[in-house]
């Protein structure tokens, strides 16, 4: 069962979300969309239903507002997003039906920059997974403080993904993993790419909240 909602903290605008809580889950994963993106994603949407159904709770959110988006600086500002990811977090920790489950973020496109620019030093985020992602947008020095154990995944046709997804690799110190997804582009809208990503993603996430398959 999922719930619409308006995240609101102190400091922030409120911003839409999608609240998607299974009996007894494990932890949660918050999603960080690319640009243009947001909580109606369609394949963000078809992930956290698979994410659901293996026992995870989901947060779906807009990271920008109406007027903020408008303003295509807010879009690419990695820091900004970092900001509102982190803001989410906080916002977990404090509402009832996500108290005490341990937050993991599942970043798409740029959003795989704000999700590892958020996950810097926080110790508190257990698992990240980066799909077609920027990684390289978190910049070197957020990359090299990143803890929590990160999965890269990128299309084996996104060819130019693929070298900054290595060059991210490198600057990180953390347990961490790249795997390209044969005949998969930037998208995953090849047959059965999607799923691929789904069935990774799941896998690593459960792993490192210590659950067994």
């Amino acid at each position: 069962m999922t719930v619409p909602i308006a995240m609101s903290m102190p400091g922030f605008p409120p911003l839409a979300a999608i609240l998607g809580v299974p009996p007894r889950p494990h932890g949660l994963v918050i999603f960080a969309h690319g640009s243009g993106s947001g909580r109606l994603s369609p394949r963000n949407n078809h992930v956290a239903d698979r994410l659901r159904e293996a026992g995870l709770a989901t947060l779906l959110l807009d990271l920008l507002t109406g007027p903020e988006e408008a303003d295509r600086r807010n879009v690419f500002d990695i820091g900004l997003l970092a900001s509102r990811l982190r803001c989410a977090v906080d916002w977990a920790a404090g509402h009832t039906a996500t108290v005490g489950l341990r937050p993991c973020y599942f970043g798409a496109s740029t959003g795989g920059g704000a999700a590892l620019r958020a996950a810097a030093g926080d110790a508190r985020i257990a698992a990240v997974v980066s799909r077609g992602g920027r990684p390289d947008l978190a910049g070197g020095d957020a990359l090299a403080r990143v803890r929590a154990p990160t999965l890269l995944l990128v299309g084996a046709l996104d060819r130019v993904v693929i070298e900054l997804n290595e060059q991210a690799y490198e600057a990180m110190t953390c347990g961490r993993k790249l795997m390209i997804i044969p005949g998969a582009g930037h998208l995953f809208e090849e047959p059965g790419t999607l799923d691929q990503v789904v069935d990774l993603a799941r896998d690593w996430f459960l792993h490192h909240l210590g659950v067994r398959p």
